[in-house]
């Protein structure tokens, strides 16, 4: 590994944040705020709060990772955006530092929204999302090493920021919320499937075993057209109580073309356009889900 450079700049910064992967942080907020209204209890404060503790979580995350797999040596050779750690562009204490302000501001967020909707449970909620983050490849028994990682962001990215937005606003979930949260947390999984998927040698090299890595080459890229496909249709068994929901199906043709990269076996270097595709999609499928509730409540 080179030498750590003092002063990244504010672009090498951006880069280790990941801009990418953030529409899978703002999609449940999305998603869960329209059920909320659709409830007829709808608040923008709390919605913007809840937007603020999963876009700053999930950058969080993204230099928490950047930390623990670059002093384990995990990104030294890689394929892929920036790496801050394994690159040498910053210090490990510096992108340790920049992991732990994030995480307090998604914390600071977390507890305005805790008082503001008076649901002190919710605490623990935020704690076991700040353990997980760190966990995912930080600690002595990191579960991200141990092909854990995809349940954990479903249940996190997907059940959880999906349904704790919609409680927060109206105390209480539905059906809507439900079936949002599953599609949501279908979709980041595939996104970060896509990101295994590039990584299966190095990730083998390295000892990480992520559900890439176990289900081989060929059937985690299958796995990825599957949730897909899964996250797109699911809404469906809504659509005789919500004819709206219909409008979803726009996106089919947008899952076409990752779908199809992922399935042609591309060099590992043809993925990396996937991932910002997936992101997209997770991002136009939580507005128009959005959409159609919204549509639903005023029709």
């Amino acid at each position: 590994m080179a030498s750590p450079a003092r002063r990244p700049t504010v672009s090498q910064w951006i880069q280790g944040a990941r801009l990418r992967t953030l529409p899978m942080a703002i999609a449940p907020v999305i998603i869960g705020s329209a059920a909320a209204y659709l409830m007829g209890s709808f608040s923008l404060l709390n919605a913007l709060l809840a937007a603020v503790v999963a876009l700053f979580l999930q950058i969080g995350v993204n230099y928490a990772n950047d930390y623990s797999d670059g002093v384990r040596g995990t990104d030294d050779v890689r394929v892929g955006p920036l790496r801050l750690v394994g690159s040498g562009t910053a210090s490990p204490r510096q992108v340790k530092f920049a992991a732990f302000a994030t995480f307090g501001v998604a914390m600071l967020a977390g507890l305005l929204l805790v008082v503001i909707s008076q649901s002190w449970w919710l605490l623990l909620v935020g704690a076991g999302c700040i353990l997980a983050a760190w966990g995912y490849t930080g600690g002595k028994n990191p579960y991200g090493y141990l092909g854990l990682g995809d349940l954990f962001v479903f249940v996190f990215f997907g059940l959880v920021a999906t349904l704790g937005t919609t409680y927060t606003q109206s105390g209480r979930i539905s059906w809507e919320a439900v079936i949002g949260a599953v599609s949501t947390g279908l979709i980041a999984t595939a996104l970060l499937m896509a990101n295994n998927v590039r990584d299966i040698p190095t990730d083998s090299q390295a000892g990480k075993r992520t559900l890439a890595v176990r289900l081989g080459d060929r059937n985690a890229r299958r796995a990825y057209v599957v949730m897909l496909a899964v996250a797109i249709l699911l809404p469906l068994v809504l659509v005789a109580a919500h004819p709206w929901l219909l409008i979803v199906l726009l996106l089919v043709p947008a899952i076409l073309l990752p779908s199809w990269i992922m399935l042609s076996g591309k060099t590992r270097k043809a993925l990396i356009p996937v991932l910002q595709q997936t992101g997209l999609i997770n991002l136009g499928f939580s507005v128009l889900y959005a959409v159609a509730l919204v549509l639903a409540k005023s029709f």
